[in-house]
């Protein structure tokens, strides 16, 4: 029998149009906003496709900007504000990734102004309310209803010929949204079916796509997946996961979803002996316990497994530990130092994540 807790659900407002081909809906959404001049959004490696989506805009279009970096460096969002400013845009469209998602929420919170979102990964962020920003080092997040996007249109065809080795890490970051949401202090049980739908449907689509990444049903179900655990963090407060990635990110400035990818397994370890009841949903979709199942899953993808391969030195390894412990976020197991600093030497070295044996002890 299932038991149902007390909870409160409370769900973002923004517009979600799915479908291949979507991205041409740009100018109508721009319009539907009562917007007249859009200034274009992208990193230097997604200009390309900025362009074509700014052509289709027309006379809309106030401009581009393609300095979005990872991280939203508080320093490129100045620039980008001057951009604005010069091009009398009312409105943005971010075409990207996380970080052109980034940008586009700190522009928003910053002026007002809405936004449009065309995702060209699985980040998620477009459909969360949470903005995370880099200044000297460290990162920092805050929400708000000013910071989420009003329109997202999901588009499959622009992940058709995403990389492989991105198209995986991307996958698991955005698998980790899910992971975490089914064990929120302020989760609801409809989260919970959008994370353990959104982490089936990636559990589908990432080995179908490293097989064959042109597969347009495995593109579609990846990014159907993705928008569901986006959905999900959008909804709850993120825990020791999302914790120790802003660290990390923000301490050494490591690639966002591979350092999601690499954590994944080690976090849902870390608090599964806490919460087995809410992990049961990943651990029956992935095999085992959560934590093990995801590092195996992992494994097939051929994902990065250790903070080493991203260049983090084991000496760096104290200060992070030291960081994430000076103001954690809530998690249901203590956040303790030690404990902590065993989670990343592991997750450092690619060792599979620590479990608890038959008396609960950690092994």
């Amino acid at each position: 029998m299932i038991r149902v807790r007390p909870f409160t659900h409370t769900s973002g407002p923004a517009r979600v149009v799915f479908g291949r081909g979507s991205r041409h809906r740009a100018g109508d959404e721009v319009r539907a906003l009562g917007a007249t001049r859009a200034l274009v959004l992208c990193t230097p490696q997604q200009r390309t496709v900025a362009e074509r989506v700014a052509e289709r805009l027309g006379g809309l279009g106030a401009g581009l900007f393609d300095g979005a970096a990872m991280h939203t460096p508080v320093e490129v969002t100045g620039r980008a504000l001057d951009a604005l400013a010069d091009s009398r845009a009312d409105c943005v469209v971010a075409v990207g990734g996380g970080s052109t998602t980034g940008l586009g929420k700190a522009i928003a919170a910053r002026t007002g102004v809405p936004q449009v979102v065309v995702p060209t990964t699985y980040a998620g962020s477009e459909v969360t309310s949470i903005l995370g920003e880099t200044e000297k080092g460290l990162k920092t997040t805050r929400r708000g209803p000013e910071i989420l996007p009003e329109v997202v249109l999901y588009d499959p065809e622009l992940t058709d010929t995403l990389p492989v080795a991105l198209t995986v890490t991307s996958g698991l970051n955005a698998m980790a949204h899910a992971a975490e949401g089914v064990y929120a202090r302020d989760g609801s049980p409809i989260f919970t079916l959008m994370a353990v739908e959104g982490l089936r449907a990636l559990r589908e689509a990432l080995p179908a796509l490293v097989r064959d990444p042109a597969d347009p049903s495995g593109r579609d179900r990846a990014l159907y997946g993705a928008w569901l655990c986006g959905t999900v963090l959008g909804g709850v407060g993120m825990s020791i996961h999302h914790k120790l990635c802003h660290t990390l990110g923000g301490a050494l400035d490591l690639p966002h979803a591979e350092t999601h990818a690499i954590l994944l397994p080690h976090t849902v370890a870390f608090v599964e002996e806490t919460v087995p009841e809410a992990l049961t949903p990943v651990a029956e979709l992935f095999g085992g316990n959560a934590g093990q199942g995801l590092h195996d899953f992992a494994t097939l993808l051929r994902a990065p497994l250790s903070l080493a391969q991203l260049g983090v030195t084991e000496d760096e390894l104290d200060r992070v530990a030291d960081l994430a412990t000076a103001d954690p976020y809530w998690s249901p197991r203590p956040v303790e130092r030690p404990a902590l600093r065993e989670l990343l030497q592991r997750a450092w070295k690619g060792d599979p994540p620590a479990r608890t044996d038959d008396e609960g002890r950690l092994a």
